[in-house]
């Protein structure tokens, strides 16, 4: 069984910076991507940024591109550097984990960003 567990969230002021990180635990035996996804009140979770096994190769939804970075400390564990924050950036930020198409997703941290 994987777990995820997701540390970092606050609360900031715009233009403010915050850094997210997950952990992630139990037996993962294929190759795998791991992301973070956010969701807003009344609005659908969506993608913001994904990282391979490799650490190679890296992804970012258009309207953080520029402010956040995504990185990966070892196997398991990745982080979000999120800086020019906006109060749109506000959300539950979770981590997912993507292996043989089975996705993996930690309890949520929570983003508030005031104007």
């Amino acid at each position: 069984q994987v777990q995820l567990v997701e540390s970092g969230g606050g609360l900031v002021q715009a233009g403010g910076s915050l850094r997210l990180s997950c952990a992630a635990s139990g037996r993962i035996f294929n190759s795998y991507v791991m992301g973070w996804f956010r969701q807003a009140p009344g609005k659908e979770r969506e993608f913001v940024a994904a990282i391979s096994w490799s650490g190679r190769s890296t992804t970012y939804a258009d309207s953080v591109k520029g402010r956040f970075t995504i990185s990966r400390g070892n196997a398991k564990n990745i982080d979000l550097q999120m800086n020019s924050l906006r109060p749109g950036d506000s959300a539950v930020y979770y981590c997912n984990l993507n292996v043989s198409s089975v996705d993996y997703w930690g309890q949520g941290t929570q983003v508030t960003v005031s104007s």
